[in-house]
């Protein structure tokens, strides 16, 4: 055995704990933050602003990344700074009172955050000597920690303010107290992302050195944001999944606004560890995607996930305090919904995209998708839920039956519209 593979296979462990610490993070706050914005008395379009910060990072961090990480910085050094900037950030925004404070607080942090996402994924591609073996399981951390991040807001709840952790009750466990009151409407969540981000900033100074890709090397603002890709644009299937992949963030965003706070509003105890159930299914379907892929083909697995987006948001639409099993049932379909499409679709990008250009492709998609679609949809989130309350009661079938519509009409478009190449079989 080489030197290099047992400093490989040493590092291993420490990349899942980077993993598992990089999307609690982001878990941890993200889920409750549409209750806590309640506290200082945000509105819903100012909310549905909150989350659309999120997409306004994503369009922005690829610059972080391209034009300094890449080019002047070790990538280990630049991510433990962001974090450590961001988990500062993140605190202030803990503290503030009103949404005016509040906002650039978050965005700065989320400034910060998204261009850990992929600076992470370079701390693990560049210190694996099997990218393909090792990379799929120690990401898998990630989702885990998501979990964990649920599960942690949801079982731990405040008693004459100590903190108290009690097993998820949907798990089994224990019912809390009426009078104890949930983290989700406190600064709890923020404080846990603050400490792990900054946790996190000072671990990645333990990590290898990881020079700049790119040093020395002339780049341009359409290689970072992968326009090279365009030129896949002038094939109408590619086209076409690219307007559908934009389209169906926009219902997406929904979910990850209203869900938690509609499960509250239901009455669903732990309402935070039962999305975490999402996850989980994520996990599952994820070691599906190879056979089915195998079995149908890229069309007719975009269109499953496409048409649990659907199925999904009916459920929520239908159910209410007595219904739960349907709350249930939407949650655990997140799995199919995000693996069957966006795990799929950059499986058919990076088979569609020529060699020269494949890095350039993935990067255009999470441009449209993470940064366009999450921002239009966080937006119009917002406005859709405020439109339907009406002192302060909410009409959550016609909220949830909005998205269902759009993923709708986005599958059907897709099914007319987009031609499967025989090439883009997994078996060829």
């Amino acid at each position: 055995m080489s030197d290099t593979t047992v400093r490989v296979s040493a590092l291993k462990p420490r990349l899942c704990v980077m993993m598992f610490i990089q999307f609690f993070i982001w878990g941890v706050w993200y889920v409750p933050m549409w209750t806590w914005l309640g506290g200082i008395n945000a509105t819903d379009l100012e909310k549905g602003t909150a989350y659309a910060a999120t997409g306004i990072a994503a369009m922005v961090s690829p610059f972080i990344v391209g034009m300094i990480a890449d080019r002047f910085f070790p990538t280990q050094a630049v991510f433990g700074v962001l974090h450590i900037v961001g988990g500062a950030l993140l605190f202030f925004a803990s503290k503030a009172t009103d949404f005016a404070t509040f906002y650039p607080l978050l965005l700065g942090h989320l400034l910060c955050y998204m261009p850990t996402l992929a600076l992470a994924n370079s701390l693990l591609f560049r210190n694996s000597d099997n990218v393909e073996r090792d990379a799929p399981p120690i990401r898998t951390l990630g989702t885990i920690g998501w979990i964990a991040s649920g599960i942690l807001i949801g079982s731990s709840f405040l008693d004459n303010e100590s903190l108290k952790i009690v097993w998820p009750e949907f798990l089994g466990g224990e019912k809390s107290p009426t009078d104890w009151v949930g983290l989700s409407a406190t600064p709890w969540p923020f404080y846990f992302g603050s400490a792990a981000s900054i946790l996190l900033g000072l671990y990645a100074f333990t990590l290898p050195h990881t020079p700049p890709e790119l040093k020395g090397k002339s780049v341009s603002i359409g290689d970072v944001l992968g326009l090279k890709a365009l030129r896949l644009m002038k094939d109408p299937s590619f086209a076409i999944f690219i307007i559908c992949s934009l389209l169906l963030c926009i219902p997406l965003s929904f979910y990850f606004q209203l869900a938690n706070p509609y499960l509250k509003e239901m009455g669903v105890g732990n309402s935070e560890g039962v999305m975490t159930l999402g996850q989980v299914s994520e996990i599952f379907f994820l070691f599906l995607i190879p056979f089915f892929f195998r079995k149908l083909g890229v069309k007719w697995m975009l269109l499953i996930g496409m048409g649990f987006w659907v199925l999904r948001y009916i459920l929520f639409a239908n159910a209410g305090p007595d219904i739960h099993l349907l709350l249930y049932l939407g949650v655990i379909f997140h799995g199919i919904c995000y693996d069957f499409f966006f795990f799929t679709g950059q499986i058919y990008v990076d088979k569609r995209a020529p060699e020269d250009v494949r890095s350039s492709a993935q990067g255009f998609i999470a441009f449209v998708t993470l940064g366009v679609g999450m921002f239009i949809g966080g937006q119009l989130a917002g406005w859709w839920k405020s439109r339907n309350t009406v002192d302060g009661v909410a009409d959550w079938s016609a909220v949830w039956y909005f998205p269902a519509g759009l993923a709708a009409i986005v599958m059907v478009a897709f099914f007319l519209l987009f031609k499967e190449r025989e090439t883009d079989s997994a078996e060829n």
